[in-house]
Formats: C-alpha cells, sequence, structure tokens
C-alpha cells in the first residue's frame, strides 16, 4: 500500500496518459490497416480478367462440381459457382401467354 497521496496521485496521472496513448496508437493502426486493406482489395478487383473461352462443360458432379474440356485437351473440375451463364447469343423473348378471362358463375 502506498500512503502517500501525492505520488500515487502522480503515477495514477503517469498511467492515463500512457492509456491514451496507446489508445491513439490503437487508432492510427487500425487506420494504415484499413488503408492497406483496401489497396490490396482494390488492386485484386482491378486486376481481374474475365476470358470467353472454348471451355464447354461435359459432365457435373455431386456437390456443385463441374468438369470443363477444352479442344486442346486439357480438363479440369471447378465449382460451378464460378461458372457464368452462357447463351450463346441474344436471349429468346419471353412468351407471355394468352390470358382469357372466364365470366363468373353465380
Amino acid at each position: 500500500t502506498n500512503f502517500d497521496l501525492r505520488t500515487a496521485g502522480d503515477h495514477r496521472k503517469l498511467q492515463l496518459n500512457e492509456l491514451s496513448e496507446l489508445r491513439d496508437q490503437a487508432y492510427n493502426n487500425s487506420l494504415i490497416y484499413k488503408e492497406r486493406t483496401k489497396k490490396l482489395h482494390d488492386d485484386k478487383i482491378k486486376n481481374r480478367i474475365f476470358n470467353v473461352g472454348d471451355l464447354t462443360i461435359s459432365e457435373i458432379y455431386p456437390y456443385g462440381t463441374a468438369k470443363l474440356i477444352h479442344p486442346d485437351a486439357f480438363n479440369f473440375k471447378v465449382n460451378c459457382h464460378r461458372l457464368k451463364h452462357y447463351y450463346g447469343g441474344d436471349l429468346p423473348p419471353l412468351e407471355i401467354p394468352d390470358v382469357t378471362t372466364f365470366p363468373k358463375e353465380n
């Protein structure tokens, strides 16, 4: 126990100052981390290239896996979520069935 109140108060002020400095450092470190991760994320998105090629789906396995083949004879399996639908041209027009109304029976 410390019975000298003046030294105890000074020690407490020193601890509070150190705590506020640590809090400021943590805040600055979090800002630096956010800036770096944002830059890495943006670089990863900007450099993504989507190729339309001669790949065809030869087989679909359970649990969402598809086997892709290429005319140059390299085959590989890929998750179906990574595939993009290709319709081969213009989409067919949406057909709206002819709806006829019938009179209400009383």
